[in-house]
């Protein structure tokens, strides 16, 4: 009676989930040390993938175990991958467990570039496999019946948590195999038999027959909600699957409630309530006498029924010979109480007692955004700091060359170079004078240019892709099931505007300092040159050797050694915040496991003040100090230029030295911008081709999505009738006069499931043995006995005749000739139901006659049969 129903499982496409995630973790982590043991948990995580799925899995809890690892792992890796559609791109194939599709069309699948429908499909395998291996258990002992019990269990978990999830998980309409109705369907049928699991062990222990009645009525109760969803829902009954749950489902109502009704009957003997016992028993007999005619193929419920009616006949018996108790109607009994043993099992990751992860040194995808927006943050405050310092002293550059110091206090003599030029000259030729300029400038267009193809190809193949499922949209329109290309470009198409803007800011940018060098490149040539001919292009002055000494002059040699004082200080705060560094990821992990969520922004501003505050504040001091220095500095310039003689010779070189010292500055400032722009536009390069990367493959993933999607329609199309069913002429439905009308197909039974086998009809009765004496004319129609009248020329069509009892006594051959001209042919009664077993082939009732007789001869006298000795059975007759 034991006949559980357990789910199939679901067939996965192959996959191979390293490439991809290997290639998310090179472009993620710096580290080669992190990214070489990433990539091997990456292939692990592919090879258990392939060990879960690649294989068809038996029905034993290593199998399960293998599943249940996999889905834990999924649920480990789904916070630290970007799974989707233009991110990492997996695309997922799985098959309709039920829908076996048709001999051309092939079975039904969806494919999904979706974390969350692998996760799904995998937790219904699990369930499935559980379902399957509850099955197999021996439920003829405690273990057995324990470990069934807790594998429908989980079952119904599983199916039930897919019901919760899947339409969040995979955010369009599932498979019919997954969806909410079936799912929900599927767990209430688990729960149902694991509460008959519990019914089972409460009748082996022979536990209280009130308990055991609760049980098995709240058994009947589970099957019979089960039974109707299952004929609620539209899409169901198509599937060859439930139509061959649904009989047992009802069979299983029937029976648990038989079980429920005859343990309740057992208490109400023992209660003296014997009129209630034959009540319940009655309706227990109905019951089992339901499934018994109607889903006998399906379910044997011989011994329930013998002992239910074993148990109504003595009841009956003893009530009418000593008790006479009224017998209620069914409406009068007391309503049996419910008790239910089973619940859902939660999903509760981890599933598998001997996970463990295999990215357990990854951190979560949430603590990798937060810290890529903390760094922003930190280069965005580092970066402000560095261009107030870079500013201020640039500006202190201007000011000093407007005022032609250091080198009017050190022009002494008037026909020689001051020392702070000279310097000066000197820096410029060694960092490779004008020639450096000249060639980092040349430089730029071919960076720029690089940059452009890779941005313009990855756009390319973003439009060709686009512009492919455009026209394929428009040729299958509402079939073209898939996101539109324009509406999953958006981000990449986003970043790829952004890239372009990028672009041309930099060049704007690169056209500014050409402009700059091209007005300043002369004098940065003259600064490149010895120093006698640097001192031939500088005019020549009246001394002022009467300033040397002054107190001015004294004070402006300590306040300009002050400000370079300070540059100093400025350059080494410079190299001290570049060269902080504090890693975020311990504080944001801490921060995810006490809250469940990450606050970046309040977490990195009180990080970032408490490192750079005090770097943030010495810069403030510097400004500050430079600001003061330069007041000083001008108020003693001026000063200065109050006593110093002043005519057009020394007005004259007093300007060049100016410009020579605006030059010096134009060409460290020039050479630092053309080093960060070529360094610039190396470091774009790398982030344009991993954007290519991405863009490849996105439309790859697009591209064996659509192969699928295109295969999967021509499929449907094929099925699809091509034209209308035409109606046959009447001449060639209607048979004619006198023909056999063809037979339609009988409809393919169902499987069977036969415990017993049916009654047989009974086996002929041998035949008699006749004697030689008794072949005699005679001896075959003796007086006085009701021997077989004389048979007709022929039997009556639509009468039964008896058949003719003439057995042989010989090995039986061939049946003999019996149309009127052979030689040997005797004409005698033929019964309708004719048996050539009858007659032998040697020894007839009648000597066949030696002569031929030709066409037209009467023929031979009919012989005198006697009846059949035995009655004939029904199952020959024709």
């Amino acid at each position: 009676m034991t006949n559980f129903i357990s789910v199939q499982l679901k067939k996965a496409s192959e996959v191979d989930l390293a490439k991809p995630l290997c290639k998310f973790i090179q472009q993620s982590y710096p580290g080669a040390e992190a990214q070489a043991e990433h990539c091997r948990a990456a292939e692990e995580l592919s090879r258990l993938r392939k060990s879960a799925l690649g294989r068809p899995l038996d029905k034993h809890e290593s199998s399960l175990e293998t599943l249940l690892r996999y889905y834990d792992q999924l649920c480990a890796i789904e916070p630290k991958f970007p799974f989707s559609e233009n991110q990492v791109c997996v695309t997922f194939t799985w098959k309709d467990a039920f829908d076996k599709g048709s001999l051309f069309g092939g079975s039904a699948k969806l494919a999904l570039a979706s974390l969350g429908y692998e996760k799904t499909c995998v937790l219904f395998n699990c369930g499935a496999l559980a379902s399957q291996i509850a099955a197999e258990q021996n439920l003829d002992n405690d273990e057995g019946l324990k470990a069934a019990a807790k594998h429908y269990q989980f079952a119904s978990g599983a199916f039930q948590h897919i019901k919760d999830t899947v339409l969040s998980a995979l955010n369009r309409e599932p498979t019919v195999d997954i969806s909410p109705d079936t799912v929900g369907t599927l767990s209430l049928i688990m729960l149902a038999q694991a509460q008959e699991v519990f019914f089972l062990k409460a009748t082996r222990d022979k536990m209280k027959d009130g308990i055991i009645a609760k049980l098995a009525n709240q058994a009947a109760d589970y099957y019979g909600d089960a039974y109707k969803q299952c004929q609620y829902k539209d899409t169901l009954p198509k599937y060859f699957y439930f139509q061959e749950v649904f009989p047992v489902l009802a069979a299983k109502h029937c029976i648990m409630q038989a079980n429920a009704e005859y343990h309740q009957s057992i208490l109400a003997k023992q209660q003296k309530k014997f009129g209630e016992e034959i009540g319940r028993l009655q309706h227990a007999a109905d019951l089992v006498k339901t499934v018994a005619s109607r889903y006998d193929e399906y379910i044997n419920v011989k011994d329930l029924v013998d002992k239910i009616n074993r148990a109504l006949a003595a009841a009956k018996k003893d009530n009418d010979f000593i008790y006479h108790d009224r017998v209620p109607d069914l409406k009068d009994l007391e309503p049996i109480g419910k008790a239910s043993l089973v619940k859902s099992t939660p999903v509760v990751v981890p599933l598998s007692q001997k996970f463990t992860d295999l990215f357990e040194k990854m951190v979560p995808l949430q603590v990798q955004q937060s810290v890529s927006v903390y760094n922003q943050r930190k280069a965005d405050l580092v970066n402000r700091s560095i261009a107030q310092m870079r500013e201020a002293t640039n500006l202190a550059n201007g000011v000093l060359a407007s005022l032609n110091l250091p080198a009017a206090i050190e022009d002494v003599s008037g026909d020689t170079v001051p020392q702070s030029i000279l310097n000066k000259s000197k820096s410029v030729i060694e960092q490779g004078g004008i020639q450096t300029v000249d060639q980092l400038i040349k430089d730029l267009p071919e960076l720029l240019q690089r940059n452009k193809e890779i941005l313009d190809e990855s756009l390319r193949l973003l439009d060709e892709e686009e512009a492919t499922d455009n026209d394929l949209r428009a040729k299958f329109k509402e079939r073209w099931q898939r996101t539109p290309s324009n509406e999953l470009y958006k981000p990449l198409r986003a970043e790829g505007a952004n890239y372009h803007n990028i672009l041309n800011k930099a060049v704007q940018a690169d056209g500014q300092v050409k402009e700059r060098y091209q007005t300043h490149r002369d004098t940065i040539a003259l600064l490149c040159k010895p120093e006698a001919e640097l001192n031939a292009a500088i005019p020549s002055a009246n001394p002022a050797k009467t300033l040397q000494g002054n107190e001015v002059v004294n004070v402006l040699r300590t306040l300009l050694a002050s400000l370079d004082e300070v540059k100093k200080e400025r350059e080494q705060l410079e190299n001290d915040l570049k060269s902080v560094n504090f890693d975020m990821t311990s504080k944001f992990l801490t921060a995810l496991a006490q809250d469940g969520a990450i606050n970046e922004e309040a977490i990195s501003v009180t990080e970032l003040d408490r490192i750079y505050g005090s770097y943030t504040q010495k810069v403030q001091e510097s400004l500050k100090k430079q600001e003061e220095l330069l007041k000083n500095i001008q108020n003693a310039h001026q000063d200065f230029s109050k006593m110093k003689q002043s005519n057009n010779e020394s007005n004259l070189r007093e300007e060049v030295l100016k410009n020579l010292a605006v030059a010096n500055d134009n060409f460290v400032e020039l050479v630092a911008n053309l080093k960060e722009g070529t360094k610039f536009y190396n470091e774009l390069t790398e982030i344009l081709l991993k954007f290519q990367n991405k863009c490849s493959d996105i439309i790859f993933a697009r591209k064996t999505e659509r192969d699928e999607l295109l295969k999967d329609l021509q499929q449907s199309i094929a099925r699809e009738p091509s034209a209308p069913s035409i109606p046959l002429p009447t001449y060639q439905t209607t048979p004619a006069a006198g023909s056999k009308p063809a037979a339609s197909p009988a409809p393919t039974p169902a499987p069977r499931t036969m415990v017993g086998t049916k009654p047989q009809p009974p086996a002929r009765p041998p035949p008699p043995v006749i004697s030689a004496a008794s072949s005699s004319p005679s001896a075959l129609a003796p007086s006085g006995t009701a021997a077989a009248p004389a048979a007709a020329p022929a039997p009556t069509p639509g009468a039964s005749a008896p058949a003719a009892s003439t057995a042989p006594s010989q090995a039986q051959g061939p049946p003999y000739p019996t149309y009127p001209g052979y030689p040997g042919y005797c004409q005698m009664p033929m019964p309708m139901g004719y048996n050539p077993y009858m007659y032998g082939q040697y020894n007839l009732p009648y000597a066949p006659s030696p002569v031929y007789q030709t066409p037209g001869q009467p023929p031979y006298p009919p012989p005198q049969q006697p009846g059949y000795p035995f009655p004939q059975q029904p199952y020959y007759q024709q």
